[in-house]
C-alpha cells in the first residue's frame, strides 16, 4: 500500500503564488510522481487543482483540523503548524517532516528596518521563534534549501539536544535528521503566449534593454539601489527599463510593504515612474511569469547586508536560472555566491550604486559577455530542476515515524503560544475584539491522536 502523504502550506495556492506556495505545490507534485498518495492542504480554495495531487482546505491556525487531517495520513510535511498541533502529532508517532527553507524569524527581525518598531513586533517575533523551537523539538526530520541553512539548523538542533548518541548511531552525518532540498525550477522552459512588456508598457519596445525584478518587494530587500542605478544609466542612454513583477503578495489581507512604497516614491522622485521604471500592481499569475522573463535581458535582485541575507534563498532568482537570464544581484547569500562562482552575471556589494551601474553597463553593452553568461545560466539551471532536488525528501518520507520524548518546554508550548497570541490580539483588536476572536476559535482546540 502506498504511503499517504499530507503536505500542508499556510500560503495561498492557485494561479498567483508566492515562494512558500510554489515550493509546497512542486514538492507535492514530485512526491506524487513517485507513486505516493499525496494530499495538499491549503488555507484557500484552489482555482487551479492538480490532477495528480488531492486537495483539501485547512486554516493555518486550526490545530484541531490539522491533527484530525493527519489521522488519515502516514506522513505530514509542513512549513509550520500551530505549536499545539505539533505537540499532539509528536505524541502520536505520526511521521512529521518540517520544511525549514524559509527562516521567518530572520525576516521578521529585518522587516522593521524600514519603519518604527512596535512592541507588537517583539511579541510576534517571540511567537514565531517559539513555533520554530517546537518544530525542532518535535519533528521526526527536517529539510532546508541550502547547506548553509543546514548548518544553521544543525546548530539549533544541537542547542536543543536533538544531536545525540542515538541519532549518531543511526547516521553519523545526521542526513537522516536534516537534509537539503533546494528550491527548484520547472523542467519545461518558460511558456510565452502574448507580449507583456515590449509594445505593452509605454516606451518599452524592441530596442529597449529590460531588467526584470521577479517576485515581491519585501522590507528586507533593496530595490532602491537598483532604481538609483537605472537613474544613473538613464542619464547617458535612453533604452534602459526596469520592471517589477509584483507589489502585492497574493495572500488576501497582506498589505503593501514599506519598501514597496519607498520604491514607488523614489521612482517618482527621480522622474522614472512609468518612463524607465514600471511596477505591476498585482501579482503575476504563476503560469504567465515566463512571458516577463522571456522578454527581459537581465534578472536583478538586491538586498541589504543583514542576518536575513546570510541564510536566505531568493526563490525568484531561481526563475532567472529557469529562463536562462544573466543575473545581477547583491552578494552575501548562497545564490549570490553561485552567481559569482559560476560567472552567471555579477554579484555585488550591498548598496553600491556605482557597482550596479558598471555591472549592468558591462552586460548590456558586451554581447559576448551576456551571451556567455546565458549559456552558463542554462547549464547551472539543470541542477535545480524539481525532479532532481526532491530526492532527499523522498528518502526521508520512506523512514518510519516514532513517538518523540517531549521535554517540558514543548509540552507547555500551547500555553505560551496562547499567551503571546492574546497579547498581540489585545494590541490589534482591544479587549472586546479579542474575546470575540477567542470564542470563534474555541472549537479549534487540539485533539489528541490515538
Amino acid at each position: 500500500m502506498n504511503r499517504r502523504v499530507l503536505v500542508i502550506t499556510s500560503d495561498f495556492v492557485g494561479s498567483r503564488m508566492a515562494g512558500p506556495a510554489v515550493r509546497a505545490v512542486n514538492l507535492a507534485r514530485e512526491i506524487a510522481h513517485r507513486g505516493l498518495d499525496v494530499t495538499l492542504a491549503t488555507p484557500n480554495e484552489v482555482d487551479t487543482p492538480m490532477a495528480e495531487v488531492g486537495w483539501t482546505r485547512l486554516n493555518a491556525h486550526d490545530s484541531r483540523g490539522a491533527v484530525a487531517l493527519a489521522q488519515t495520513h502516514d506522513v505530514v510535511i509542513a512549513q509550520w503548524l500551530p505549536p499545539t498541533a505539533m505537540v499532539a502529532l509528536a505524541r502520536s508517532g505520526k511521521r512529521v517532516i518540517y520544511d525549514l527553507y524559509d527562516p521567518v524569524p530572520h525576516e521578521l527581525i529585518a522587516s522593521v528596518r524600514e519603519r518604527p518598531r512596535h512592541h507588537r513586533d517583539e511579541l510576534q517575533l517571540k511567537r514565531n521563534q517559539l513555533t520554530v523551537e517546537i518544530a525542532l523539538l518535535t519533528g521526526d526530520a527536517f529539510v532546508c534549501a541550502s547547506e548553509r541553512q543546514r548548518d544553521l539548523w544543525l546548530g539549533a538542533l544541537g542547542a536543543l539536544g536533538r544531536l545525540n548518541h542515538e541519532e549518531h548511531s543511526r547516521d553519523p552525518s545526521f542526513r537522516h535528521l536534516i537534509d537539503v532540498v533546494p528550491f527548484g525550477i520547472d523542467v519545461a522552459p518558460p511558456r510565452v503566449e502574448n507580449p507583456v512588456l515590449r509594445g505593452v508598457l509605454p516606451g518599452v519596445d524592441e530596442r529597449s534593454r529590460v531588467l526584470v525584478w521577479a517576485g515581491g518587494i519585501w522590507d528586507w530587500l533593496d530595490p532602491l539601489t537598483v532604481i538609483r542605478a537605472v537613474y544613473e544609466l538613464s542619464q547617458t542612454r535612453d533604452d534602459i527599463r526596469l520592471a517589477f513583477m509584483g507589489l502585492r503578495r497574493p495572500n488576501i489581507g497582506v498589505a503593501e510593504t514599506t519598501m514597496a512604497e519607498r520604491a514607488v516614491a523614489l521612482a517618482r522622485e527621480l522622474g522614472l515612474y512609468d518612463r524607465c521604471v514600471f511596477f505591476n500592481a498585482e501579482w503575476v499569475p504563476h503560469d504567465q511569469r515566463g512571458g516577463w522573463l522571456a522578454e527581459a535581458d537581465i534578472g536583478v535582485s538586491a538586498h541589504f547586508d543583514t542576518l536575513e541575507t546570510r541564510f536566505a534563498v531568493r526563490t525568484r532568482v531561481l526563475d532567472y536560472l529557469w529562463a536562462g537570464l544573466p543575473i545581477v544581484t547583491t552578494g552575501g547569500d548562497v545564490l549570490g555566491e553561485l552567481v559569482e562562482k559560476e560567472r552567471l552575471g555579477a554579484s555585488l556589494p550591498a548598496e553600491d550604486v556605482a557597482a550596479w551601474v558598471a555591472a549592468l553597463q558591462g552586460l548590456l553593452d558586451n554581447e559576448r559577455s551576456g551571451g556567455e553568461a546565458r549559456q552558463r545560466v542554462a547549464a547551472v539551471g539543470e541542477r535545480f530542476e524539481w525532479p532532481r532536488v526532491v530526492e532527499s525528501l523522498v528518502r526521508l518520507i520512506d523512514e518510519p515515524g516514532r513517538p518523540v520524548d517531549l521535554p517540558r518546554r514543548a509540552r507547555l508550548a500551547g500555553v505560551h503560544d496562547l499567551y503571546l497570541a492574546g497579547r498581540i490580539s489585545l494590541m490589534r483588536r482591544g479587549a472586546a475584539g479579542t474575546l470575540t476572536e477567542a470564542l470563534k476559535r474555541r472549537a479549534s482546540r487540539p485533539a489528541r491522536l490515538t
